[in-house]
């Protein structure tokens, strides 16, 4: 009986490493594009404003269908969903990667970011419902946030040698082979699960709201740069996905079976963790962005020295998701080493502040690097156990899809806010330099205010609570 019991512990672990490939794959192409962008433009014709929608394209379907995809997977099953998600974005992206033209490209980055949003969005549902077990979820939790956080640096650097070796089309090539070996290994591995069914909770309406509301929000604050925040088409659109959402809210607190059921925000912990990561991410998103873009046109980085830049970001956060986060979280909780992260982004986002025109690596630009990925590392598996603390087995998948998409969001808000503020401070003033210290000085108060909210809102888990709380005796 036991040898049985190991094996089956052994394969909930190697389908932990399938699930964990079909997300980097999906992580890895949110950021690996970025560094190919001026090849892109240069092959294929692309204008300036244009070729915002080879990134675009993918972002508005994955953050806007997340909370959606993740639903159905729990009435459809989580597994199922995993593998259509996986095909889809396979089949995308050979497609992208065989495009000639700006058109199929943009169209084929669209169905990618759909396939993205199916497979993303039960991952961490089905780590929560295959590690029931404390410190058997905290560990598989810490090695999904080693993906999910170090998938973005890790893209940079896998674009810059894709691209500067073969091509282009080979950041989207290379998942094919991924994509296919994720697919055959799931249906061996990953555990099948019935869906809680169709009858259970098909919100048509709903689902309609939501998925207009996200989408509609994200084409909103991405555009935002190019149109101005108090321009007509901002506030206009903004004012429409306001609407939709807040009905989305109302439909929710009276249909019979909710897409998002209401009584998972109640919780202070879960909406608490889903707000701190917005904040989070959006100053992370906009250091990886304009960090690049200051170590490009300041600094005179190539692709691949850039990715190489930002490597301590991805060894901080695998070195620590991997093992010591886990062990960390056991002895000290969640919520004072959540705080404690944040504070270390933080402080490495205000520290970039003081890099000069003339930057040494090792002097200026390492430790804001390398106290981002300690802190992103600490943070991200604390965050998620937060988020997913008091989830249901059946509301699992659509809080895995509200954490994944208060993520996309997050990045989203970040890289348009930040952006903006820096390509406004630079046109005023003449100085770029300014306008990125002023970026990341706004990056890094984002992510105080997380820590401040962390403080104040959340709560130490009940379960957590009572191991770390000794039991009186006698």
């Amino acid at each position: 009986m036991s040898q049985i019991v190991g094996q089956r512990r052994d394969s909930r672990w190697y389908a932990l490493v399938v699930l964990c490939v079909g997300m980097l794959m999906i992580i890895l192409d949110g950021t690996i594009v970025n560094v190919a962008l001026p090849v892109i433009q240069a092959d294929l014709g692309f204008t300036q404003s244009g070729l915002a929608w080879v990134v675009n394209a993918y972002l508005i379907p994955f953050g806007g269908l997340l909370l959606l995809a993740g639903r159905v997977g729990d009435l459809i099953g989580r597994k199922q969903m995993f593998l259509g998600g996986v095909a889809v974005f396979t089949v995308a992206s050979l497609l992208c990667g065989l495009a000639t033209s700006q058109g199929l490209l943009i169209a084929a980055r669209f169905v990618q970011g759909v396939g993205g949003a199916m497979a993303a969005a039960v991952i961490l549902g089905m780590i929560v419902t295959m590690f029931p077990e404390k410190r058997e979820q905290a560990r598989a939790i810490a090695v999904f946030s080693f993906v999910a956080a170090a998938g973005g640096s890790i893209g940079l650097l896998a674009g810059g040698v894709l691209t500067e070796a073969i091509s282009w089309h080979w950041i989207f090539f290379v998942n094919v082979p991924i994509g296919l070996v994720a697919f055959a290994l799931a249906i061996r591995t990953v555990p099948g699960e019935r869906g809680i069914g169709l009858r259970s909770g098909a919100d048509v309406v709903g689902a309609v709201l939501v998925t207009a509301g996200l989408m509609i929000g994200v084409y909103t604050i991405v555009k935002a740069a190019d149109h101005g925040w108090v321009s007509g088409h901002t506030l206009g659109f903004g004012a429409l996905s306001i609407a939709l959402l807040a009905g989305f809210v109302v439909r929710q607190a009276t249909v019979a079976n909710p897409l998002l059921p209401l009584r998972i925000l109640r919780d202070r912990n879960v909406a608490g963790a889903n707000l701190i990561q917005v904040l989070m991410v959006a100053g992370m998103f906009g250091l990886f962005f304009l960090g690049a873009l200051y170590l490009e046109r300041v600094l005179g980085y190539d692709p691949l020295q850039i990715g190489l830049a930002f490597l301590p970001v991805a060894v901080g956060i695998g070195g620590l998701s991997l093992g010591a986060s886990a062990r960390v979280n056991a002895r000290f909780g969640e919520r004072p080493v959540l705080i404690t992260a944040l504070v270390l982004v933080a402080a490495g986002l205000l520290l970039f502040t003081r890099a000069p025109a003339d930057a040494d690596y090792l002097l200026d630009v390492f430790p804001s690097v390398a106290l981002m990925g300690i802190g992103a590392g600490l943070a991200f598996p604390a965050m998620m156990t937060l988020a997913m603390s008091d989830a249901t087995k059946d509301d699992s998948g659509v809080a895995s899809g509200l954490v994944n998409t208060t993520q996309q969001v997050g990045g989203a808000l970040g890289l348009s806010v930040l952006a903006t503020l820096a390509t406004s401070y630079t046109n005023e003033s003449g100085d770029a330099l300014g306008g990125y210290r002023l970026a990341f000085a706004v990056a890094g108060g984002l992510v105080a205010v997380a820590a401040l909210l962390a403080v104040v809102v959340l709560r130490q888990p009940k379960a957590v609570r009572e191991e770390l709380v000794p039991v009186p005796v006698g």
